[in-house]
């Protein structure tokens, strides 16, 4: 169903089918719209209060459903802090743990993940593992999550991961990403397109950075030039590029050219197979929801359609490789198991202004 969604969301050229859910959920799109601008003019003339932290709060978020790089970003900001001697905390909702979210979860004391991708969730645990020194908590009450950091470890900069449309906080700075190739889908705000709000809503953000997920730029740097003159915000393009595929076991790199099947449960996937396809043969694909948990039966699937295939190699993303791990070690695999590592550029200090 969600790809479907999906499909409705960003397709341009919709069969008849499609354009009757479209229309149909057009009518609960107004609705939603409703409630979400009330909800920001409460919020604006302070009507409802906004928690204020002691610490420097900064959000980042987007726009848009779906995977947009938030999560990478929230990593370069954390280490960036980290690098200037400052003690980091990082908020993040947990979505599919299986933790309970009610109260605040402890993910990361600084010294790694404290509980497995398939507990936690993928997110924290990944930026739990690849940001030692910072502190990860989960809950969907980032209230509670920010007072629980300020009681156990009184972070001097609070990171807030995906909470542009969560203002229950103050922010000091908030920053919205934006992919560069879906851009705003539709531009219909949910359900009928991708939007969690009016696009209107991008004059509340600081900063806007369009992340360009491809090889050429010149599209994406266009897009930056339409938002600054629309929006007149700091917009900054932040290029992610693959670096190159390990082996989840032994960490040896995969060679250039060899044919794989690749799998993910990640939102907007297209991007992460334009990668491969640069550097690998991509002779077939096996997508699961955003955020699925992966089980034996899933892994038996996979390992399966890659033999069908006659393929020896799997590659997968980073995040969805925290969350299957446990299947594959201590256990003799007929196939191996790659995660694509990735490389942002961007002018981290410039973005951060601190």
């Amino acid at each position: 169903m969600k790809l479907f969604i999906s499909r409705i969301h960003y397709k341009k050229d919709l069969n008849l089918y499609e354009k009757t859910v479209f229309y149909l959920l057009k009518i609960l799109s107004i609705f939603y719209n409703l409630i979400t601008i009330i909800r920001n003019e409460l919020y604006d003339k302070k009507i409802i209060p906004s928690y204020g932290s002691k610490s420097y709060v900064i959000s980042i978020g987007n726009i848009t459903t779906g995977g947009v790089g938030k999560t990478p970003f929230t990593l370069e900001a954390a280490r960036y802090f980290l690098a200037l001697n400052k003690r980091v905390g990082i908020i993040s909702r947990g979505y599919g743990a299986k933790l309970s979210n009610k109260e605040p979860n402890l993910i990361s004391d600084g010294s790694g993940a404290l509980f497995k991708a398939s507990i936690a969730g993928d997110e924290p645990v990944w930026l739990s593992e690849n940001c030692k020194g910072a502190y990860v908590v989960t809950c969907r009450n980032r209230i509670k999550a920010e007072k629980f950091l300020a009681e156990k470890f009184h972070p001097e900069v609070i990171i807030l991961d995906d909470a542009f449309q969560h203002r229950k906080i103050k922010r000091d700075l908030d920053i919205v990403l934006i992919d560069a190739k879906n851009k705003f889908g539709n531009a219909n705000v949910l359900p009928a397109g991708p939007l969690r709000e009016d696009i209107k809503s991008l004059k509340r953000a600081d900063k806007v950075i369009v992340v360009n997920k491809s090889f050429d730029s010149q599209k994406a740097l266009k897009f930056c030039d339409y938002l600054k003159n629309k929006f007149k915000k700091d917009i900054f393009l932040c290029k992610i590029v693959p670096d190159y595929a390990y082996n989840l076991l032994s960490g040896d790199k995969l060679p250039l050219g060899s044919r794989i099947m690749a799998f993910s449960a990640i939102g907007q996937p297209s991007g992460f197979y334009d990668f491969l396809k640069r550097d690998y043969k991509l002779a077939a694909v096996l997508e699961f929801e955003d955020h699925h948990n992966y089980n034996k039966t899933d892994i038996s699937k996979i390992i399966e359609f890659a033999q069908e295939e006659n393929i020896e190699y799997i590659v997968t993303t980073e995040k969805d490789a925290v969350k299957i791990i446990d299947f594959i070690e201590n256990v003799e695999m007929p196939v191996k198991f790659f995660a694509l590592k990735l490389k942002a550029y961007i002018d981290i200090k410039e973005v951060l202004g601190a």
